[in-house]
């Protein structure tokens, strides 16, 4: 029986993926770690210092020190800010989450957040966009866990958290490092491609079905929830 659903935030409850891949792009490459925005996408999900680590590794042959990543992530922060304001203010909703947040709610399921931000916002931001949908103690930030997305972990603590297992849990993920980590858990995992990466990404990584928004999602939730037991019953 399904009791909850888990929700990556970016790119999946709010648009900001762009303003992040910009900004990612913008300070490595300064830094002399060449990433271009579509690296962003490919990465997200990961903590933001396992982000730079690979980068490191790659162009430095090591990881970054902990002041390094510090003062990388403390730009890569500042310039993300600088693009948001240049572009409106903050990200914007994501279109068809709130329906799809709606159609949960509506279902009884427990909606659970999953995030590798540490925002000390995040509360506050995520109950003015999506009022009565999220709970402090229904949510996994990167504060919580040790290892970040592709790891496990983040989605195994919202397990217990939720107090349920891996087969009353789905997942709604935009990221193939998301989608790899629900899927280890054990998780039934629902992908929305709402960035540039080819949709074939997120299949391979095992997500039971890729839709192309977040608006297909709430339309074709029926046909996910059969899916989903057919699935656990095969």
């Amino acid at each position: 029986m399904l009791r909850a659903v888990l929700f990556d935030m970016d790119g999946v409850l709010f648009d900001s993926m762009p303003g992040h891949a910009f900004a990612w792009a913008k300070v490595m490459t300064a830094y002399g770690l060449p990433m271009e925005p579509v690296d962003a996408f490919e990465n997200e999900g990961r903590t933001g210092i396992g982000t730079i680590s690979i980068f490191t590794q790659r162009y430095w042959g090591r990881d970054a020190t902990e002041e390094e990543a510090q003062e990388l992530y403390r730009r890569k922060t500042v310039v993300f800010n600088e693009y948001q304001a240049a572009n409106g203010g903050e990200a914007p909703e994501m279109t068809g989450a709130g329906a799809v947040l709606n159609k949960v709610r509506d279902c009884g399921l427990m909606r659970v957040l999953v995030t590798g931000s540490a925002q000390q916002s995040l509360l506050t931001r995520l109950e003015a966009h999506y009022p009565g949908h999220f709970r402090p103690e229904l949510m996994v930030t990167g504060d919580d866990v040790r290892f970040g997305k592709p790891n496990p972990e983040p989605y195994l603590m919202a397990l217990k958290k939720a107090g349920i297992t891996a087969d009353e849990a789905m997942v709604v993920e935009n990221a193939p490092l998301g989608v790899r980590a629900a899927v280890a858990a054990g998780i039934f995992t629902v992908a929305v491609n709402t960035g540039p990466l080819d949709a074939k990404l997120l299949a391979d990584e095992g997500a039971a079905i890729v839709l192309p928004s977040m608006t297909a999602l709430a339309e074709r939730w029926e046909e996910v929830m059969k899916l989903r037991v057919d699935k656990l019953t095969s």
